[in-house]
Formats: structure tokens, C-alpha cells, sequence
């Protein structure tokens, strides 16, 4: 049994704005929202980068069309006790996933902080 640390991006959509920043805004604060309501406050939520595609240079992962605003989030957890990385990602998505219901969510990379415990 293991501890990882599991990442995830979260694809969430923002109506009605006009301004990258309250978009960012909006989409941190409605799913830190969505997750303290499940009491999973262990969950870090930040908005998620991209790289971008001419000089490689992260910037923040939000684009808007049309006063819409789709913003990708970060989200990172801790796993506890778990078989293995695939395990500790199921058992991530599905925490996770069960608080955001209707928000596409994929896990990015599986950290092992096993061997830092010791």
C-alpha cells in the first residue's frame, strides 16, 4: 500500500464574462464551492497552465467566445493507502468526479510520496 499525490485538469465552462480574470475567478471559486459542500477541502483547486504554442511559455489554461469562457483547472488530491497509481487515480476521479458532477475531469499524473514518508 501507498501514498500518492494524483493530478487532474477539470474542463470548466463560465457564461456570461467578459474578462479572462473573472472567468478564472468564477471557475476556482464555483468548484472549491462545489467540493467544500462534499467537505473535500483537502483537494487543491488552481487554474491549470498551457504551454504555449509558438515560444513554450505557460500561461493560464482560459480562452472566451461569445462571453463564454472555458477554463481549465488543476486539481491535485492526495491518496492515502492505495494499491498502486492506477488504483490511487480510480479512487481520485471517482472522489472528485462525484463532487464535480457534469465537468469533464481526466487525471494528468500520479505522484508516489511513499518513499518521502520515510
Amino acid at each position: 500500500m501507498g501514498n500518492y499525490l494524483v493530478a487532474m485538469e477539470a474542463a470548466w465552462l463560465v457564461r456570461d464574462v467578459n474578462e479572462i480574470d473573472d472567468a478564472i475567478g468564477v471557475a476556482v471559486s464555483e468548484a472549491g464551492k462545489r467540493l467544500n459542500q462534499k467537505n473535500m477541502e483537502y483537494v487543491e483547486v488552481e487554474v491549470g497552465a498551457t504551454g504555449c504554442p509558438a515560444c513554450g511559455e505557460p500561461f493560464d489554461s482560459a480562452f472566451i467566445a461569445a462571453n463564454t469562457a472555458l477554463v481549465g483547472l488543476a486539481l491535485e488530491m492526495d491518496v492515502f493507502n492505495a494499491d498502486g497509481e492506477e488504483h490511487a487515480s480510480r479512487i481520485a476521479k471517482s472522489e472528485v468526479g462525484g463532487a464535480l458532477r457534469d465537468v469533464p475531469l481526466s487525471v494528468v499524473e500520479v505522484f508516489d510520496v511513499s518513499e518521502e514518508d520515510e
